[in-house]
């Protein structure tokens, strides 16, 4: 990072402002000026930090939600087609990946890379999903993020539980987004018990 100051930062404007609402939220919350001219003094270093983890973190969340067109009418292979993947897993058919009861049309939803910070089951994370009023997504809204957003999935692999598949060894599938600087690839993993590594990112569609 440059150790120039930002010239967004540097706006006296922006920093007014940032001043003028923080007044405002404390004041709401009951607070005071000596409540403000606490941030001042040296008990307040750690506070300044939380504030500033919740700053990024909120910003981070922001960051993974999108919204999008998803045109349910194209068939499995177009969508495929239109994603220009460098591999693409043979099983992953439309006779494997049937069009869901309320797929059809063109329809705008909203999106979002559900990140946990730490290993996760799937259950718990279908139901982390669920309080914050999303479910997991499908493989054809897993492909219009695909198409819209290709450089995601060489960042971190993207699943989208909302699409099974019970291959003939009665092992369930699920379709995942990933890769690397070189190539993007759209593929099966199989379902299992038990924890999943952080560095996956689940797709949900606001319900």
């Amino acid at each position: 990072m440059s150790k120039r100051r930002s010239a967004i930062v540097s706006g006296a404007g922006l920093l007014t402002g940032i001043f003028t609402r923080l007044v405002s939220e404390v004041q709401k919350r009951g607070g005071d000026d000596g409540d403000i001219h606490h941030l001042t003094t040296p008990e307040a270093d750690g506070l300044w930090g939380q504030i500033a983890d919740l700053i990024v973190k909120d910003r981070k969340r922001a960051k993974n939600v999108f919204q999008l067109v998803v045109d349910y009418d194209r068939s499995l292979k177009d969508s495929i087609r239109a994603g220009h993947y460098d591999w693409i897993g043979p099983s992953i058919t439309g006779n494997h990946f049937p069009i869901g009861n309320e797929e059809r049309g063109q329809r705008e939803i909203s999106l979002r890379l559900f990140h946990f910070d730490q290993d996760i089951e799937l259950p718990d994370a279908i139901q982390e999903m669920g309080k914050k009023g999303w479910r997991p997504a499908t493989i054809r809204t897993l492909l219009a993020l695909g198409e819209a957003n290709p450089e995601l999935q060489q960042q971190f692999p993207i699943i989208a539980l909302g699409s099974v598949w019970v291959g003939p060894d009665n092992c369930s599938y699920i379709p995942i987004l990933n890769g690397d600087s070189d190539r993007r690839c759209l593929r099966l993993v199989r379902f299992k018990k038990g924890k999943w590594s952080r560095h996956f990112h689940f797709l949900a569609v606001r319900k």
